[in-house]
């Protein structure tokens, strides 16, 4: 998110949003203001689905029927 919205500003830089994952969990943190949440929205929401797909096969995967 953070190299993609550096293209609209340099306070990009600074802002304390990012992706990532625990415990089998998707965790997104987005940044204060609200035109910046949707420009890193508009960046992560395209790869929300397969993300939660990989992680939902990963789960079922360690945890054997």
């Amino acid at each position: 998110m953070r190299s993609k919205t550096l293209e609209f500003t340099p306070m990009a830089m600074i802002s304390r949003s990012i992706v990532g994952v625990r415990n089998n969990k998707l965790i997104i943190t987005l940044p204060g203001s609200t035109k910046a949440v949707r420009e890193c929205l508009d960046v992560v929401m395209p790869v929300i689905p397969h993300s939660l797909e990989l992680l939902h096969r990963e789960s079922v995967n360690d945890h054997p029927v």
